[in-house]
């Protein structure tokens, strides 16, 4: 079974990186994921969760599946080695800090680290970055990591399928991530 490694952190866009995760798990893979603290307010301000006490049960009750929760905070945790086989890691929606420090080496969280092992270990890292407008600084990280293999997919929704709704352009963006990690989906009308 397929094994992906999905991180949210602050950025606004919360809502890709659940939308994924119930996708990945609608097909039963194995789901490992490391939410950030600033993505955790995110998660309350945007998707109006109730202040979570627990969020390993929070998670494991809205994402029904194979999910494992990691806390940020845990360095040992498996995805933070190498030996630890995925498919891929996600970082949806990404924050320009989280995108600056994997771009330098930092491992100063969870986050990071099973970035960094994706990188040494030449394994599938997209990054989604939601910010806008974009400094230099911003774009020479991004320069920085598509010279060395990771995908950046920026949240930027396509308008020539005819959205209809929120959930058709959050479709859009989770689509494009999939597309980039070679899973056949049908969440949004393909240009003809």
């Amino acid at each position: 079974m397929p094994r992906y490694i999905v991180a949210l952190t602050g950025a606004s866009g919360v809502v890709y990186g659940i939308a994924l995760a119930r996708e990945l798990l609608a097909r039963e893979y194995e789901v490992h994921l490391v939410a950030s603290e600033p993505a955790r307010i995110v998660i309350e301000q945007e998707l109006k969760w109730s202040p979570v006490a627990n969020w390993e049960d929070e998670f494991s009750t809205r994402l029904p599946g194979p999910l494992v929760y990691h806390d940020n905070a845990d360095i040992a945790a498996p995805i933070a080695s190498g030996s630890f086989i995925t498919s891929g890691m996600i970082v949806v929606p990404c924050t320009m800090s989280t995108l600056a420090a994997v771009a330098n080496g930092m491992s100063n969280n969870l986050i990071e680290r099973a970035a960094d092992v994706m990188i040494k270990e030449k394994r599938p890292l997209i990054m989604v970055p939601r910010e806008t407008p974009l400094s230099v600084i911003h774009l020479t990280n991004m320069l920085k990591l598509a010279q060395i293999g990771v995908q950046i997919v920026p949240a930027m929704p396509g308008y020539y399928y005819e959205p209809q709704t929120m959930t058709d352009m959050v479709n859009f963006v989770v689509g494009k991530v999939m597309d980039s990690m070679g899973i056949t989906h049908n969440l949004y009308k393909r240009y003809e």
